[in-house]
């Protein structure tokens, strides 16, 4: 509720009035524009009070138009904050660029791999128009896929299989490191609206079946 500031100037002594208004840069501009016309409604107007009057409410305005920025700013960051946590509330509309959730490239990246989650992040990045962080993260997935298969490969030559189970490990790896580390330093509470993932479903299905079928034709050693 917003504060009666002609009542609160009723109650004050004269030298407390035109101690608003002495100090008025000290005060919020509708106190002392209450203080103003309190000490006229009691017959003693402060000199030069329209001059007083005119720069308080241009200030008023530049105040009312900061805090209405910065109310709408702690509105898209709680949005942004409440998206991060899967949170989406049907009320709040949707403004900002159309992005794959953290929640749907985790789930990419459990269904398929890693590599799926990392191409979603990176299609993430390039809708922002942020080509060289997308570029990192691409080089940050082939070089952990490259290093994953060698490192399971070279396990497998020494030990069998016995230890191919760190495949799942490394994916989970990487699945945390996209949402601790990449999407707050790179994407952070960007407000953004939730992209369709039925298109990327449907690519990453047709290639995982042609992987299969490869594998089942000539043996391929999938290893992540």
């Amino acid at each position: 509720m917003a504060e009666d500031f002609a009542a609160k100037m009723s109650r004050k002594t004269d030298a407390e009035l035109r101690d608003y208004v002495a100090n008025r840069y000290q005060y919020r501009e509708e106190a002392v524009l209450a203080a103003l016309e309190e000490l006229a409604q009691r017959g003693m107007p402060e000199p030069g009070a329209a001059s007083i009057i005119q720069e308080l409410q241009v200030s008023q305005q530049v105040t009312n138009e900061r805090e209405q920025a910065a109310r709408e700013r702690e509105a898209e960051n709680e949005l942004a904050r409440r998206r991060m946590r899967g949170d989406y509330p049907e009320e709040a509309e949707e403004t900002g660029p159309a992005l794959y959730s953290p929640s749907t490239i985790t789930i990419f990246s459990v269904l398929f791999s890693m590599a799926a989650g990392g191409v979603l992040l990176a299609l993430n990045l390039r809708a922002l128009r942020r080509f060289g962080k997308s570029w990192l993260v691409i080089g940050f997935v082939v070089a952990y896929v490259a290093g994953t298969h060698f490192a399971l490969q070279w396990l497998q030559q020494q030990y069998g299989n016995q230890y191919m189970w760190l495949g799942s490990v490394f994916n989970i790896v990487a699945i945390v490191l996209y949402n601790v580390v990449f999407w707050p330093r790179y994407i952070g509470l960007t407000p953004y609206r939730s992209r369709p993932w039925g298109g990327a479903l449907l690519v990453c299905g047709l290639i995982t079946l042609v992987y299969a079928i490869l594998y089942v034709r000539f043996g391929l050693n999938p290893t992540l």
